[in-house]
């Protein structure tokens, strides 16, 4: 359980830190659409995108994948802008969340993965407890994407219900923030 106490921090981290504003904008743009009704359908949005991640981390431990690291940093927000962008047609909140979305959240979660597969491989790959290491990371991760989930939620549900801002512009501009502020991300990292 050692590996387990180990990784866990850096798992939390990840999303937690002020480092990982580009995690953190992702987890925003997924969850922007919801209210604490539907926090069933963001619980599965982001364990998808988290076992995408880790699925991630997993294949590049083992050195099966990898990608150059300025089109790996030049793809994470780019994600954040395609999911952002979504949100900006979603015209019915209140409809099924699609199965699309849970696959592109996986996908995703695949992209980020690699964000920070280049920074934990050597680590991981020299760790006699694997499979503890990769376990106490991702229940890390996915501890602080519930926390990040849980703020947005709350603050969600606080202007759309306490202030009675309509939800469809509460969601235009939380998109519309998260867009832009991923947009300049995206030319900072442009990889040419």
């Amino acid at each position: 359980m050692n590996a387990f106490t180990f990784y866990f921090p850096m798992g939390w981290d990840h999303i937690i830190s002020v480092d990982a504003l580009d995690h953190q904008l992702f987890i925003i743009a997924l969850a922007a659409l919801y209210t604490w009704s539907d926090w069933k359908k963001v619980l599965v949005l982001v364990t998808a995108f988290t076992i995408g991640h880790s699925a991630t981390l997993l294949l590049s431990v083992l050195d099966w994948v990898r990608l150059d690291s300025k089109w790996v940093e030049f793809l994470i927000p780019l994600t954040i802008i395609i999911t952002a962008a979504l949100n900006l047609f979603q015209h019915n909140q209140k409809q099924a969340t699609p199965l699309s979305a849970y696959g592109l959240a996986l996908f995703f979660g695949f992209i980020h993965g690699m964000g920070f597969a280049n920074n934990i491989r050597f680590m991981l790959a020299q760790d006699q407890q694997l499979g503890w290491g990769l376990f106490g990371f991702n229940v890390g991760l996915e501890a602080g994407q519930v926390l990040v989930v849980v703020l947005l939620l709350s603050i969600n549900q606080f202007v759309t219900f306490i202030v009675k801002l309509p939800s469809q512009k509460w969601n235009y501009i939380v998109s519309s923030l998260v867009l832009g502020i991923a947009f300049g991300i995206a030319i900072n990292r442009y990889p040419f």
